[in-house]
């Protein structure tokens, strides 16, 4: 009886070509080692498996061994079967000159947007990801529910409730793979309503404008003063874009009338609010300043993300939704993110794990935003910092018109800097500000102190 395929040994990809059989089978072994495809210690099917594999006679395989083996590609040992010589070390492929190194080419990072990564809890996750795979159901590795799985909705309806203020139930929330995506969906289905325009912030990140305006949504930036972004009036749209508890960049909660403004405006006109709550757990000096959507849970979409709170890379996220858009967002949405990360996140939280990290790294933040504060107070008195009562990075004010210099001279240092400039809507009317945003989040606790140091040293 023939073998299975299914038993044949090891897989080995190869195409014979040329005069005969034998020779074509030696060049290919020979190329498939000397390009690297077969590494130095690689152990080669038998000649009976492989002579099977590709349909020609066993002989022909032991001659093309035989073969490589006197000119010194191959190994053959009794009892270690046939092997790539260690000898046989590949060429690397020609590549292009590398480019000189830059001076000032960037050491330390204070971009904001991440977190600590080295700080993620590595151990909790991995023993919540073993409890949450030990007792998921089968079915829970099928397709499933597009909204994600029921486990972390239930989770995170407790929790935003509890931590954030947000009223909701599992099913009008929908996991997707971090706001980014939240956000294109939700683009899609207004513009798939009719709107053609969303109000946005002055300030914000130019990725989340563009993606918004890939969707056909045109983005026009509400008026900014000392006090936030006015709210006041809205005038000629629908729909708007806000990060209330925490302005992005500018770090300013939303006031009070402002809030009430909004909302009244929603209520008042079926108007949508979007409210970004993309680092609501980090609070220091004030008391937490609940979720927009507390407020009008009808007229608001509350999108959160685990990237500032635990890590980018997981590509988790979520929206709560009013009850008359889910349905639409479903059907946008499509096959739901990756199975497992959503159980042990469900996990983390309900263990209790998840507020142990938040309350551990808040207090690792507090501790990097008062060196800040510090140093530059120490360092750069004329530099004023603001936006530091929550979130993960400041806003450090400078002279009039010395914004680009300093983070030309931050990238002599070694430091990689953002400038306030690159997150101006283009076509705001606010008065341009000379500032650094400063993700003091982003470098690890080794590399804090010359981190600083070197912030320090560009400053004027």
């Amino acid at each position: 009886m023939a073998k299975s395929w299914a038993t044949l040994g090891v897989d080995l990809h190869l195409e014979p070509t040329g005069p005969g059989l034998r020779r074509g089978l030696t060049d290919a072994l020979r190329e498939a080692v000397r390009s690297g495809r077969l590494a130095p210690g690689t152990r080669l099917p038998s000649s009976r498996s492989l002579a099977a594999d590709l349909g020609i006679a066993r002989n022909t395989v032991a001659d093309a061994y035989a073969d490589l083996v006197a000119e010194g590609w191959l190994t053959a040992r009794q009892g270690s079967g046939t092997r790539v010589a260690e000898r046989a070390v590949p060429q690397p492929p020609d590549r292009p000159a590398p480019h000189p190194r830059r001076p000032g080419h960037p050491t330390y990072s204070l971009v904001p947007g991440t977190p600590d990564l080295a700080s993620f809890p590595r151990t909790e996750w991995l023993k919540a990801a073993r409890r949450a795979l030990a007792a998921a159901p089968n079915d829970a590795l099928g397709y499933g529910d597009p909204r994600g799985r029921v486990e972390l909705r239930t989770a995170l309806a407790a929790y935003l409730s509890r931590a954030r203020g947000v009223r909701t139930a599992p099913d009008r929330i929908i996991i997707c793979s971090g706001f980014a995506q939240g956000l294109r969906l939700l683009g899609e289905v207004l513009h798939a309503r009719g709107l053609r325009t969303l109000a946005v912030e002055s300030y914000g990140l130019d990725v989340h404008r563009g993606l918004v305006e890939r969707t056909g949504l045109r983005t026009v930036p509400l008026p900014f003063d000392d006090l936030g972004t006015r709210t006041e009036d809205l005038t000629g749209v629908r729909a708007v874009l806000l990060t209330p508890a925490h302005q992005f960049p500018m770090g300013v909660a939303l006031r009070p009338e402002r809030r009430a403004a909004v909302v009244d405006w929603a209520r008042r006109t079926g108007g949508l609010i979007l409210e970004d709550d993309y680092d609501g757990e980090f609070r220091y000096d004030r008391q937490p300043v609940g979720a927009l959507q507390g407020l009008d849970p009808e007229h608001v979409v509350y999108l959160g993300t685990a990237s500032k709170s635990l890590a980018p890379g997981l590509r988790l996220g979520w929206m709560v939704l009013p009850p008359s858009l889910v349905p639409e967002v479903v059907a946008a949405r499509g096959a739901s993110t990756g199975v497992l990360d959503q159980l042990t996140l469900a996990e983390f939280i309900t263990s209790g794990a998840y507020d142990r990290h938040v309350r551990a790294a808040r207090q690792r933040y507090r501790r990097r935003r008062d060196a800040l504060v510090a140093a530059l107070a120490d360092r750069a008195p004329d530099a004023r910092v603001t936006g530091i009562a929550a979130g993960l990075h400041a806003v450090v004010r400078l002279p009039p018109g010395t914004e680009q210099s300093v983070i030309q001279a931050a990238a002599w240092q070694g430091l990689a800097l953002q400038g306030l400039s690159r997150f101006r809507h283009e076509l705001a009317t606010t008065e341009p500000l000379d500032a650094l945003v400063v993700g003091y989040g982003t470098p690890s606790d080794h590399a804090w102190a010359g981190t600083l140091e070197a912030l320090c040293r560009a400053l004027p």
